[in-house]
Parts: structure tokens; sequence; C-alpha cells
């Protein structure tokens, strides 16, 4: 693949091919119901499937397909989903909240295993663990030290690869060692959602697709939710729009920052190479603030790699070749390999790198996983959909932390092309 033949890929995702998006039958809309869900992505159906297995009717609506941002887009790796540290959380909120929300953060990452397993979801779930790799000497060296000194009651199994080790997880020279996150998981993407959704289906609720919401009126006894064709009562709402947040809700609007972020998939791979490039199941990140990150495939048949590859928002078209020259660069051995598919997706970053939950305005909602989100969208959402219920189980301590905006700041970026030009120039230096 190159620039100058930017349609020698599919310009959607991979995991589209095994789980095209569904064709859900659109009947006539009811006057009312108990809950309408705004979002079909994982927060939303997750949300849905508690209320309407808790005896609420159900309504989800959708802008466009099920599923069809970045719930079927991303990479299907699954981590425990916290960015700050505990140093860093201690000195916001104490040192209990910091303790209760890393523990958030890991007990997303197991609840979303046993979910799959006690739902019976069939999505090529596994438990590779992931290479975290350092992009200099000076990152390596941070990484060991985080390792050997976890915060007691917070370790989480990992082991250090020095760089002379570095070959039994990757097969390429580029890196300085890195780290083994012994609990970190993947699944299908695609696969994964097609299963929530019928799961959600089976249990009562509806899903609209191509009707995006285009007001909600607040009133003494609920909501009116108004979409083209119709409005619908409601006792409650919640907004499961993460990355795809718009104007409809402005106060969340302001609060979450819209990121591209952009994949490939391979040309299927000559088994013998694929043991060399990646002789385990691992998935991969590196430590850049600009990050990398990319698996094989369930069957091990291609790399999925995952990235930005310019300061701004691009075309898949071009961000295709860009990201498929990186992937040369990390692994010469894929001269010859080209670029089966090439797609992008929207994450929701916050300002301070961690997701919320909570309600405003009456209406409920749960974002911002900062692009990880497979495990905490899940799991924010199961959360939420409990307290639509009234249960005291559905408490998060993540929905006592500050969600901050911005002077200025309404929902598009401006910022964005500078502060990453400027996490590269960090990244130039090793730091």
């Amino acid at each position: 693949m190159s620039e100058e033949s930017p349609n020698a890929f599919k310009p959607y995702p991979y995991w589209w091919e095994r789980s095209p998006r569904p064709d859900l039958p659109q009947g006539d809309l009811p006057a009312s119901v108990d809950v309408v869900v705004v979002g079909s992505g994982y927060t939303g159906l997750n949300a849905a499937l508690q209320t309407a297995r808790g005896g609420r009717s159900t309504l989800v609506f959708d802008a466009e397909a099920a599923g069809f941002g970045c719930s079927t887009r991303n990479g299907g790796q699954i981590s425990t989903s916290i960015k700050p540290d505990y140093g860093a959380l201690s000195k916001l909120y104490g040192e209990a909240a910091a303790f209760a929300i890393l523990k958030e953060g890991r007990d997303a990452l197991s609840w979303i295993q046993d979910f799959v397993g006690e739902e019976g979801i069939d999505c090529d779930f596994k438990v590779p663990g992931r290479f975290h790799a350092a992009h200099s000497a000076r990152r390596f060296e941070k990484l060991a030290r985080e390792i050997e000194n976890q915060p007691k009651g917070l370790e989480v199994p990992a082991h250090i690869v020095p760089r002379t080790e570095q070959r039994g997880e990757l097969g390429t020279d580029v890196y300085y060692g890195g780290v083994v996150f012994e609990a970190h998981a993947s699944l299908d993407p695609g696969r994964y959602h097609a299963g929530l959704l019928r799961k959600v289906l089976d249990a009562g609720a509806t899903v609209r697709v191509n009707s995006p919401v285009t007001r909600i009126d607040r009133e003494s006894s609920g909501f009116t939710v108004h979409v083209p064709g119709g409005t619908v009562r409601a006792r409650d709402v919640v907004i499961a729009t993460n990355g795809y947040t718009g104007p409809l809700t402005p106060w969340q609007r302001r609060r979450v920052i819209p990121i591209g972020s952009y994949v490939i998939a391979t040309d299927r791979i000559d088994p013998a190479v694929m043991d060399e490039v990646m002789p385990k199941d691992r998935i991969v990140s590196d430590s850049r603030k600009v990050v990398y990150y990319y698996r094989p495939s369930p069957d091990r048949s291609r790399i999925l790699f995952g990235g930005r590859v310019t300061n701004g928002e691009i075309d898949p078209k071009l961000s295709g070749a860009r990201l498929h020259r990186e992937l040369l660069r990390l692994f010469p051995q894929l001269a010859g390999v080209g670029v089966s598919h090439s797609w992008m997706g929207t994450v929701a970053y916050t300002f301070g790198t961690m997701a919320h939950l909570g309600r405003r305005d009456g209406m409920y909602y749960a974002m911002g996983y900062c692009g990880s989100g497979v495990s905490m969208a899940s799991y924010l959402g199961m959360k939420t959909g409990l307290q639509v219920l009234g249960r005291d189980d559905g408490y998060s301590p993540l929905q006592d932390t500050s969600f901050t905006t911005r002077p200025l700041y309404t929902g598009k970026p401006w910022f964005l092309a500078a502060s990453v030009a400027w996490y590269r120039l960090l990244d130039a230096t090793g730091l």
C-alpha cells in the first residue's frame, strides 16, 4: 500500500467482516418508556441490559447503525483503564480515594472476563497479557521502578523484560525492553458488541438505529425525547455518547475531548513470519505519549496496528499508509505485506485523563474512557444501569471525582494539534 494507491484497502473496520452492522427492524415509536438510552455502544448497551433485566421498559437510540462508533472500531485490547498513578490521584483526592479509583480499574478488568464467560458471549476473549514496550532507556528504567514499587494492596501481576530478552516478546530491536502485564486481555470487539446486542434484545429492550436524538426536554415527571419522526416520554435518560458527544448535552460536551484513533489491519502474514514478529499472543503498547498499540488478530493471520500519525485529524486513506510505514519500521520482516483495512474511530479523553459517571440535569451519564474503554465503558455502563434501578451496588468512586473543563472550550479541540506536537517532542527526547 502506498499514498499513491489509497484505495487498495477496505475503508471500514476489519472486525466488521465477521460482524457486519446489524439490520434491526424498526417499528413504531412508543409513546412512553421507563428508560431512554442515547448511544448503542458498550456503555449504552450495558446500561440497557441492566434496566431491561430490572423490569424497566428500555429504548436505545443511536444516530447511526448499532455499534457504529468506537465500540466496533477499537483494537480489542483490555487493561485496567485508569491512567493517573497512585501518587497523582493521592494529591488530588487523598490516599483512600486514590486506592478506590485504581481498584475500580482492576475490578473493571476482572468484571468483563466474568461477564463474557457468564453470558456466554463468543468473542475470542483471551488473557494473553500486554507487553508494554519502552521507547527509550530512560522510560525502561521508569517502568521497572514502577513495577518494583507498586502500591500495597494494588499490585498487579507483571514482570520486567530487559532488552536482551525482548525478542522473546517481539521480533524487533527498536524498543529498550518493557514490562508484561500478565492479566491484560483481548477480544474481538465486533463480536463482543454483537453478542452484547443480542443479550439486550433478548432482555426485551428496543434498539432504534438511524435515529439521532435532537432534543431532550426535562419535565416534572421525567423527559420528552425528540427524534426525527416523533417524541418519546421517559422517566429516566442515560447519555452514553462518549467520543460522539455533541450539542445535545453541552455540559458533557465541554468535558470530553474527541480524538481520532486510527487503525489498520494487514493482509495475511505467513505463519512463520508471524511467529517471529509476534511469538506470543500478547497485546502490545509502547511508552510514548503518542502511543502505538497493536496485536495479532484472534486467528494470528494478521496484525492490527493503531495510533496517531499526524498532529491533527486525517482521512483514513492517508493514515493507513502512514501507519503501514511505522509498522514496517518496527518490523522490516513484514516488507511486502500490505494493508487490507484502514479506519478510524473517535475516543473521548478528559482533562483529568480519567472516565466519569454521574447525573446532570436529571440525566445519567458515563463517558471519557481515554482510549481504554473496552472494559471500563462496559463496566461503567453496567454501573449506570444499576444506578437507574436505584441499587446501591451501582456506586463507583469515579462519580466522586471532578469532571472538569477549561475556559473557552466548547467541545471542539482547537488545541489538539499543538498538544500532540508537544507530546511528540517529549517522545523524541525519551521522556
